[in-house]
């Protein structure tokens, strides 16, 4: 099992070496190209001193409905500068104005390094903050007596992230439920994801009792019935919807960071593994054949010639 990088690092290694103390200057114009179709540019268009880092994501749009603006501007603050033609968000540093400790310096190259996922956390805070808000707002009424919009729980937030495929994310008072929709281009893909899904519902049932309850189906879930746009998705393959649960113990300020960082990459990890297996088993496949054809080469009777004489004293020879 492989766990992905949540930042991109790329980013984190031209960024490293340009914040090095005594590092010169150089021109950078460098296209770089993350999970889900998102796209970077680090280029020092004004100067060699001032590196330019833009982000293009398919789904920029509606993060800003759901606060990405205000997460970005607390993680980036000052760096925020006007989008680059063709971006969607930039940020430009200046080399000469860098902190001066290298604790600080490494700490800034992290948090540019994260910015597709500060980007994609912004509809998740958003729904752990109206879980904190619905839990305290039903912890006044029982169960039978609380208004219908707390036991209904948010509106769905939709985040069309690729061309057929979204996140859904549902606030509860008691849950935060989180959706994914993916393609399945083929049977065998289909096959090997029914395999993954089914280790991480039994690994919740063996040893994490506290993992996230995980489910899978092909059609819709209840909490998505009606929704725009839900069926028309999977022309072009066989959709399916893994839901994740995340329950209170999941949403503590404690471990809210990481468990959006953990599940934004859920689908990138999820697809990433089913290609390796399936390169796994063809790479076994053709080294089993190879040692079957060396067991048949070994079996196969070598022809011996035999010397034969006619009645006239002639030699010929035949093979045995």
């Amino acid at each position: 099992m492989l766990l992905l990088d949540y930042q991109n690092v790329l980013i984190q290694s031209i960024l490293t070496e340009r914040f090095a103390p005594g590092a010169s200057p150089t021109s950078i114009d460098q296209i770089v190209s993350d999970f889900d179709g998102v796209t970077f540019h680090i280029s020092t268009p004004i100067a060699k001193t001032q590196i330019l880092v833009s982000l293009s994501v398919k789904c920029y749009h509606d993060l800003l409905q759901y606060g990405a603006e205000s997460v970005l501007q607390r993680e980036y603050g000052n760096y925020i500068t006007n989008p680059e033609a063709g971006y969607d968000f930039s940020i430009l540093i200046d080399l000469d104005q860098l902190p001066d400790s290298v604790e600080e310096r490494e700490e800034l190259v992290r948090r540019i390094s994260l910015l597709k996922r500060n980007a994609m956390a912004a509809p998740f805070e958003k729904a752990f903050d109206e879980f904190s808000s619905l839990a305290e707002e039903a912890s006044h009424y029982t169960s039978e007596s609380a208004p219908q919009g707390i036991q209904e729980g948010k509106q769905v937030m939709a985040i069309h992230y690729r061309e057929e495929e979204a996140i859904y994310i549902k606030a509860s008072h008691d849950r935060v439920t989180v959706i994914f929709s993916t393609i399945f281009r083929d049977e065998t893909d289909r096959i090997f994801g029914k395999v993954f899904l089914q280790e991480f519902v039994d690994a919740r049932r063996r040893a994490i009792q506290n993992a996230p309850q995980v489910l899978f189906r092909s059609d819709p879930p209840l909490e998505l019935q009606g929704m725009k746009g839900v069926g028309k998705t999977g022309e072009k393959g066989e959709i399916g919807f893994i839901t994740f649960v995340l329950f209170p113990r999941h949403l503590s300020p404690q471990r809210r960071a990481e468990n959006i960082s953990h599940i934004q990459t859920f689908r990138d990890y999820f697809h990433y593994h089913i290609k390796a297996s399936k390169a796994y088993i063809h790479s076994r496949m053709r080294r089993r054949t190879a040692d079957f054809l060396q067991v048949l080469n070994r079996a196969r009777p070598e022809n011996e010639e035999k010397e034969r004489k006619t009645a006239s004293g002639r030699t010929f020879r035949v093979q045995g």
